[in-house]
């Protein structure tokens, strides 16, 4: 069963830190562009960072820049997302995302709840 299971998240005070993991089973990650979204509460989804396949290459949106970094390792299957110095506006429920380099296929983790707060 193709499956993307998130972890990690957790209530953190501002300036603290975080890694989020997502392991991917019924599937090679070696052959999917790895993403993490966040949706807050009122807001659309948005894509946080990505890494391509062979995880030469990443993007970040502005404001996690610096703070932020995705990692993966494809022989374990496993994506990360390193998260520090983090700020109240980065409280979401951050999801996993997979997007096959060929074709259209995609497939997403279930969540896992990030909250800053003091």
């Amino acid at each position: 069963q193709v499956q993307l299971v998130e972890s990690g998240g957790g209530l953190v005070q501002p300036g603290g830190s975080l890694r989020l993991s997502c392991a991917a089973y019924g599937f090679s990650i070696s052959l999917y562009a790895m993403s993490w979204y966040r949706q807050a509460p009122g807001k659309e989804r948005e894509e946080v960072a990505s890494i391509i396949n062979t995880g030469g290459s990443t993007n970040y949106r502005d404001s996690v820049k610096g703070r932020f970094t995705i990692s993966r390792d494809n022989g374990k299957n496993a994506v990360y997302l390193q998260m520090n110095s983090l700020k109240p506006e980065d409280t979401a429920v951050y999801y996993c995302n997979a997007r096959r380099v060929s074709g259209s296929l995609t497939h997403w983790g279930q969540g896992t709840q990030v909250t800053i707060s003091s």
